[in-house]
């Protein structure tokens, strides 16, 4: 299924493209590649330079994009409220363990917040996904970070026997650098 490309002509924050056509073709393909966990997709483009940190317009990474995969109206959806869209995030919230590796691996940051400040670990914790959760743990996601913290978010659905002691010993525990919602470009765009 292909998305709408329209989200992701307003990249630059301006709300209209400043990308080519064929630019912005290829973000919406790449979008719905970490949707569908398509791994040949990424292990090509990621060495070829396609960004790993990729964002939409909400300052979604790949790594949460794929939380509206199957929302045809998102707006009403609860788990579209708490989480929001992105490559990383794409791959994280539909359970793509083994891209979430991939993208970190080139440098995606398991840490990158999207605009809401929801991060790819709370989005895998909300969506009970284990394997992700474990990729993104070795991948140094730090679950104190966060608006909810994967920590609350482990709280929240009642997974603290599963989740507390590897969240506590996680080796990102700490380490992500306080950035606004959005990224290093909100904060160059402010």
């Amino acid at each position: 299924m292909t998305r709408d490309p329209s989200p992701i002509r307003a990249m630059d924050g301006s709300g209209s493209s400043s990308l080519s056509p064929e630019a912005v073709a290829l973000a919406a393909r790449m979008f719905d590649a970490a949707r569908a966990g398509d791994m040949p997709i990424f292990e090509q483009a990621l060495p070829a330079g396609l960004p790993p940190n990729m964002t939409n317009d909400k300052g979604d990474t790949l790594l949460i994009n794929s939380c509206l995969a199957d929302a045809p109206d998102n707006r009403g959806n609860a788990h579209v409220c708490l989480f929001g869209l992105a490559q990383l995030m794409l791959a994280a919230y539909h359970g793509h363990a083994d891209l979430v590796r991939l993208l970190v691996r080139h440098g995606a940051d398991p840490n990158r917040l999207n605009d809401r400040g929801q991060s790819p670990l709370a989005g895998a914790v909300f969506k009970k996904e284990d394997a992700v959760i474990e990729a993104l743990l070795e991948g140094g996601a730090d679950p104190d970070y966060g608006n909810p913290s994967a920590l609350q978010c482990v709280a929240m659905f009642k997974q603290e026997e599963r989740w507390q002691a590897s969240f506590e010993a996680a080796p990102g525990r700490g380490k992500a650098q306080q950035q606004p919602p959005g990224g290093a470009a909100a904060a160059s765009n402010a």
